[in-house]
Order: C-alpha cells, then sequence, then structure tokens
C-alpha cells in the first residue's frame, strides 16, 4: 500500500501582492487609464483611511484628556458631591420620613379608638347598667 492519496494534486497559486500596483507593459489605453484611475483612488482611499484614524485618535485623547482635568479639578476644589444637591435630598429623605411617621400615629390613634369603643361595647354588654 502506498502512502500516496488518490485525490488529485491542487495546483498552487501564489499571488504577488503589492501596496503599489505594477505597471502593464504593452497595455492598451483603455485599460491603462482604468489602471490609472484605481490606482488614483486607492490612494485618496488610504489617505482618507489615515487622517480618519489620526483624527479620531486625536479625539479620543482630547476627550480623555478633558475628563482627567474635570475629575483633578474637582478633587482639588473638593466638589466630589454636589452639597445642595445633597442637603435637597437628606430634606425630602426627612420629610417622606415624617408623612411616614404621620402615617402610622394616625393609623395606631384609629385602632386605639376602635379598641376603646369594643371595650366600653363588651363593658357595656356584659355590666349592665341600673338604670332601666
Amino acid at each position: 500500500m502506498s502512502s500516496e492519496s488518490n485525490a488529485p494534486e491542487t495546483p498552487t497559486v501564489v499571488a504577488e501582492i503589492s501596496p503599489e500596483p505594477k505597471a502593464l507593459t504593452g497595455t492598451p489605453e483603455p485599460l491603462r487609464e482604468v489602471q490609472s484611475e484605481t490606482e488614483a483612488l486607492l490612494e485618496a482611499i488610504k489617505k482618507r483611511a489615515f487622517s480618519e484614524a489620526q483624527t479620531a485618535g486625536e479625539f479620543t485623547r482630547e476627550a480623555y484628556l478633558k475628563a482627567v482635568r474635570q475629575a483633578r479639578e474637582a478633587v482639588e476644589q473638593n466638589q466630589l458631591f454636589d452639597p445642595e444637591r445633597i442637603e435637597k435630598s437628606v430634606e425630602e429623605l426627612q420629610q417622606e420620613a415624617e408623612r411616614n411617621w404621620q402615617r402610622v400615629v394616625d393609623e395606631v390613634t384609629g385602632l386605639g379608638d376602635r379598641l376603646t369603643e369594643a371595650a366600653k361595647a363588651a363593658w357595656d354588654k356584659l355590666m349592665p347598667s341600673d338604670k332601666p
């Protein structure tokens, strides 16, 4: 038995890819014009891509520096927290707590009144009055 495969060999094609297209020698004028325009298009795309990447990098760097500067200034000026917002939040919490406390007091008072009335009714039922 042989180690060779029965499958036909696939020819290997090696293409040279160069960043700069080579001029076609002996190419008719219309094809040279197409090649020239294609090269110009590729060059324009390459320049635009480089420019866009550079702009994006500058924008990202500037945005990062701005955020870092603002954070540093906030730390230096001890403005990590807005005192007015904290005070307002505390006041809102206090008002909510007072409203909740008043509801609890009202419910307990109502329950106390009902229990007093129930106890009085039970007492009156158990202990008839001397009045005819």
